[in-house]
């Protein structure tokens, strides 16, 4: 077997691979090494080609980037009061003098650390409101925006509409 021959039969995973497939056997195999260049199957890449992963739509959206921005920082500061919560308790089966301050700052962070829950879910509903993201008729965000246009139209009393009544676009004169 030939390098060339070595080198098509190594892409299918098997000997004779695509060219068993199409009814015709392997020219070792079956003793027919006869055939020219020209009569040899070569096997198809598509057939062994799988990507790596298949792309799936999201269930849900992404979080904006205000609120991802708080969720992350509150599981950060979460890491760490846990981390310190296992020092201060080590310390205390220890007997370490460090025990005392690492408990009081392990009551300072869980305090911080519920702040920061507690400022992932404000931000969120802050963005909710100023975005529009509920879809509810008295939707605060929704009644600002009417309140907007409302006021844009005052503000603008001739470009509400397009006027037809001469000027530089028109094409023809009665």
């Amino acid at each position: 077997m030939g390098t060339a021959e070595r080198r098509q039969t190594a892409g299918t995973g098997t000997a004779g691979g695509a060219t068993a497939r199409r009814g015709r056997q392997h020219p070792d195999l079956d003793g027919s090494a006869d055939e020219g260049p020209a009569e040899r199957v070569v096997p198809e890449r598509r057939e062994a080609y799988r990507p790596l992963w298949v792309e799936e739509p999201a269930r849900r959206r992404r979080l904006p980037d205000p609120v991802r921005t708080a969720a992350v920082r509150a599981v950060l500061i979460i890491a760490v009061t846990l981390i310190q919560a296992v020092a201060a308790f080590l310390c205390t089966m220890a007997g370490s003098w460090l025990a005392f301050p690492m408990v009081l700052s392990s009551i300072a962070s869980t305090v911080v650390a519920t702040w920061s829950v507690l400022d992932v879910w404000v931000t969120r509903q802050v963005w909710n409101q100023r975005n529009g993201v509920v879809s509810m008729p008295s939707s605060t965000a929704r009644a600002l925006r009417r309140e907007r246009r409302r006021a844009r139209r005052a503000a603008e009393p001739g470009q509400g509409r397009i006027r037809r009544r001469g000027g530089a676009g028109q094409l023809s004169h009665p």
